[in-house]
């Protein structure tokens, strides 16, 4: 009776057991592994900046932003008190005092007399000084040199140390950045660009795209070979004619050649080919059924645009919105090339470019100009990734 009743258990358990396994999707749970891989690595990079730019700027010169949460170690250098400062105790001579202030949090690792000595005690042993007697050390930083005959020196001999400093983070890198000289202008500049080499091109665009998309006029398919040829033109290849173009029109018209509106043009003309080319498939991708009952009403091409169309290819725009802004706002060449580089038009990467140039060895001040450089486009990002991944496949897929 009870073999029988083990047999049926395992003809009862098993097939469950399989199916389970039958169940799970190998291949997507691989594709989702490899995809938050992607992930973590990819936020690694942004996630070394924020914490460099947190630190103090003594740790972050010395030791890698992983080493954050621990104690670092590093060698320093004190000199001791002259003869002056000796006091008398029972028969001996001591001079006494501190390497660095008690609630400064560090503790001393080891000490030595010479640079290349740094292990030759450690706290609360003594070492014998050139000068006579010994010196203890503790891990607090203090420091006790006795003598046993009156001490004679004029000048304080040196202790090199090695220190545990704790972890140390502050807002003083930002205080700084923020405070340097023109910053504040060069971040309006940015947004002064960035905001209308965005808003321009998707005006546009989004014209172009629904003409292309549910318009017949002769040439409509040669039109839109062009603007797809055009996504693989390099820009640096297309700068120089077109600035001097720009210039050309300009000296014709008695006008300035280093303004905002040419480089919104410019950003516009640049933008324009990926955004008619994402906005016309999503376009041409929406129901046919609600566009040929539109003109059935007697709507006009302009009323199911603003209507019907626009409301409906949000996504896409988006998606666009997202690509155009972050492009714009991190662009340096352009900006250079046609606005300058003077006090009043700087943006906010040539800024910090200079800022690389005066201040390249204070890695505090780089890390955290670099992240508030990100923190604007991060912003645009999260408010509006739910659309991307839609917007961005929907425009890339379909077609018509």
């Amino acid at each position: 009776m009870t073999t029988t009743a083990l047999a049926d258990a395992d003809t009862v358990h098993t097939p469950a057991k399989s199916s389970f396994f039958a169940r799970i999707k190998w291949g997507r749970m691989a594709a989702h592994g490899a995809l938050l891989f992607l992930v973590i690595l990819w936020t690694f990079p942004t996630a070394g900046l924020l914490v460099s730019s947190l630190r103090d700027k003594d740790q972050l010169t010395i030791s890698g932003w992983w080493t954050a949460l621990v104690a670092t170690d590093r060698s320093e250098v004190a000199r001791l008190s002259t003869a002056i400062d000796q006091v008398a105790e029972d028969g001996s001579f001591h001079i006494r005092g501190a390497f660095f202030e008690p609630d400064a949090g560090r503790t001393i690792v080891s000490f030595g007399l010479s640079n290349n000595d740094l292990a030759a005690a450690k706290p609360g042993e003594t070492l014998p000084m050139r000068d006579g007697g010994e010196i203890t050390v503790m891990a607090d930083g203090t420091y006790d040199w006795a003598s046993s005959t009156e001490l004679t020196h004029t000048r304080g001999p040196r202790v090199f140390y090695i220190a545990a400093i704790p972890p140390q983070f502050t807002l003083d890198n930002y205080i700084e950045v923020i405070n340097s000289n023109g910053i504040g202008r060069s971040f309006i500049n940015s947004f002064t660009v960035t905001i209308p080499a965005t808003i321009i091109p998707i005006l546009i665009a989004a014209f172009a795209a629904y003409a292309l998309a549910w318009m017949n006029f002769p040439g409509r398919g040669v039109l839109v070979a062009v603007v797809v040829g055009m996504l693989v033109v390099p820009l640096q290849m297309s700068l120089i004619p077109l600035l001097r173009m720009y210039n050309g029109i300009a000296n014709m018209t008695g006008g300035q050649s280093k303004t905002y509106l040419g480089i919104w043009l410019a950003h516009t003309g640049f933008g324009l080919p990926l955004a008619i080319y994402l906005l016309r498939n999503y376009m041409a991708g929406l129901p046919r059924e609600i566009m040929e009952s539109a003109r059935v009403d007697g709507a006009s091409h302009f009323h199911i645009f603003t209507t019907m169309v626009l409301p409906l290819s949000f996504p896409a725009l988006a998606s666009f919105a997202i690509f155009q802004f972050l492009w714009v706002w991190n662009d340096l060449l352009v900006a250079t090339v046609f606005l300058g580089n003077t006090e009043q038009t700087l943006v906010l990467t040539g800024r910090l470019r200079e800022l690389l140039g005066s201040r390249g060895d204070n890695w505090e001040i780089l890390t955290s100009g670099a992240f508030i450089s990100i923190i604007v486009p991060l912003i645009v990002f999260f408010s509006l990734q739910r659309y991307f991944v839609r917007g961005l496949l929907a425009g890339s897929v379909k077609g018509g």
